[in-house]
């Protein structure tokens, strides 16, 4: 994990509807979400970033070393990039994106 992927500022910040990573909105449009980016595309395309992420989520975890953490396995994000991640996020990804993941075979797992 890059230090850049870590949040800078408390506010401001959105949750990836797919996994769960918090980042500001910016880091979201410069570099896209470190576990969905091939999924989502979310970098460099401000409107996928309002799609795919939300700004209500509840809590907050820092998983430096996912693999290792039983707190992230039981979160189910042991898998993922080393980063920030909410503990819930309220939202639902669009309808078509969700049409796209379930032709592709992909789910929160997958990722």
């Amino acid at each position: 994990m890059a230090l850049d992927s870590i949040p800078k500022d408390p506010r401001n910040l959105r949750a990836c509807l797919l996994c769960s990573m918090v980042k500001s909105f910016e880091q979201f449009e410069f570099d896209g979400c470190d576990n969905c980016e091939e999924y989502l595309g979310m970098k460099n395309n401000r409107e996928m970033v309002y799609d795919c992420t939300s700004s209500n989520f509840d809590g907050l975890i820092s998983a430096m070393s996912p693999k290792d953490s039983w707190v992230c396995k039981w979160q189910r994000i042991n898998r993922y990039a080393r980063g920030m991640y909410a503990i819930s996020v309220s939202g639902r990804l669009p309808a078509p994106i969700v049409r796209e993941l379930k032709t592709r075979e992909i789910g929160r797992a997958h990722v």
